[in-house]
C-alpha cells in the first residue's frame, strides 16, 4: 500500500510519526512541508489538511480520506498494523504508557509548539532567551515527572515501558530533540537520557531523527 506523509523535518509532530511508521516496518513517500517558508500555509496544503498543520498521512486504502494529527495518524497505525505493538496488552499497563505519551502530547509539545512561539515573538516582543526560558519551563516540569514515572518502575526494562519501544518512546524521543534545542541540558534526567540512547540504537529512531529527513537544513 502507498503512502504519503506530508511533514517537515524538525516538526516534533512529524518526527514522532516518523518513528511510528518505522517501527511498524510501513514505507512512505516523504512529502516535505516547509514551515520556515510558510509551506503549510498555501491553499495547496490547506486542500490536503484544512487545519494546515502537519503531519498528514495518505494511504491508498484510505481513498481521498486524509488522516491528520499525530495521535489520531498513531493509533490508526497501531489498529491497522498491530504488530509489532507500541502498546502492551494489559488494560493497566496501556494506560501507563498512554500516561506518559500524553505528558508529551499534552502538556508539554502543545504549549511549545511553533505557531505558539511565533505568537509570543510578534504579539509580546519575546527574544530567543525569553523563548528558550519560556520553552524550558514546561519541558522541565514535563520530564520532572516523567522522570519520576520511570524511576517508579521496577519492573521497566531499558525503554519507557518494559525491554521494547512503545507509544511512550514514540513520543519521547522528538520532545527530547526539541529541549537540546531550547537549550534543555538532558542530563539532569539519567533515566529519560538513558531511553533516548536505548532508542536511538535502533534503526527505526535514527531514520526518523531530523537530521537524517531530505529537507533538513
Amino acid at each position: 500500500m502507498a503512502m504519503k506523509l506530508h511533514n517537515f523535518w524538525r516538526s516534533g509532530t512529524s518526527h514522532r510519526t516518523r518513528i511510528a511508521l518505522n517501527l511498524k516496518g510501513l514505507s512512505y513517500e516523504y512529502i516535505a512541508v516547509h514551515l520556515g517558508k510558510e509551506a503549510h500555509l498555501t491553499e495547496a496544503f490547506k486542500a490536503v489538511n484544512p487545519q494546515q498543520l502537519v503531519p498528514a498521512l495518505q494511504a491508498d486504502e484510505l481513498g481521498a480520506h486524509v488522516l491528520i494529527q499525530s495521535p489520531a495518524i498513531i493509533e490508526w497505525l497501531e489498529e491497522k498494523y498491530p504488530t509489532p505493538a507500541l502498546l502492551p496488552s494489559d488494560p493497566q499497563h496501556r494506560a501507563q504508557v498512554r500516561a506518559l505519551a500524553a505528558i508529551v502530547g499534552c502538556d508539554i509539545h502543545p504549549v511549545n509548539n511553533r505557531r505558539i512561539l511565533e505568537y509570543l515573538r510578534k504579539n509580546f516582543g519575546a527574544d530567543e532567551a525569553a523563548i528558550n526560558a519560556w520553552c524550558g519551563t514546561w519541558i522541565t516540569a514535563g520530564f520532572d515527572a516523567y522522570e519520576a514515572l520511570l524511576a517508579s518502575d521496577t519492573k521497566r526494562g531499558g525503554f519507557s515501558f518494559g525491554d521494547a519501544p512503545s507509544l511512550a518512546d514514540v513520543y519521547l524521543v522528538p520532545q527530547i530533540e526539541s529541549a537540546r534545542r531550547f537549550m534543555v541540558d538532558i542530563s539532569r534526567w539519567p533515566r529519560i537520557f538513558a531511553v533516548e540512547k536505548a532508542c536511538n540504537e535502533l534503526d527505526a529512531f535514527r531514520r526518523a531523527s531530523p537530521s537524517a529527513q531530505p529537507d533538513a537544513v
